[in-house]
């Protein structure tokens, strides 16, 4: 999937993906940005840091979303030129993710993901 450019104005710092790439095999999504920037966002995060409403909660309070260490990717619909919605193999399709929210994600999945781990132990 090749995100076409953005619109920015001269001295905007927003991160701008050149190309996503889901690797089924290895469960990521890779991000390669216009600066040589490649994040890799595991399937997992995607899904639990999911930017919808069910995950994310309806006034506030984020849901806690388990089981999802083998979750896949089965299709991604760009959403104009500045998000894309991701469907996973459980269903969930209701997740717009901006460039940015892809950038937050990469740049902290591990922080993420230990946060979303010692959630489900504790």
């Amino acid at each position: 999937m090749n995100p076409t450019a953005s619109e920015q104005k001269p001295g905007e710092q927003k991160p701008w993906p050149l190309d996503l790439t889901f690797d089924r095999q290895q469960s990521l999504l890779m991000v390669a940005y216009e600066d040589a920037t490649v994040l890799e966002i595991p399937f997992e995060l995607l899904r639990v840091e999911s930017p919808s409403a069910e995950v994310q909660g309806h006034g506030g309070q984020k849901i806690i979303v388990k089981d999802k260490a083998s979750v896949g990717v089965t299709d991604a619909v760009p959403v104009g030129r500045y998000a894309v919605r991701i469907v996973f193999d459980d269903g969930h399709s209701t997740g717009i993710y901006s460039w940015e929210y892809l950038h937050h994600l990469g740049q902290h999945k591990d922080a993420l993901l230990a946060k979303y781990r010692a959630s489900l132990a504790g």
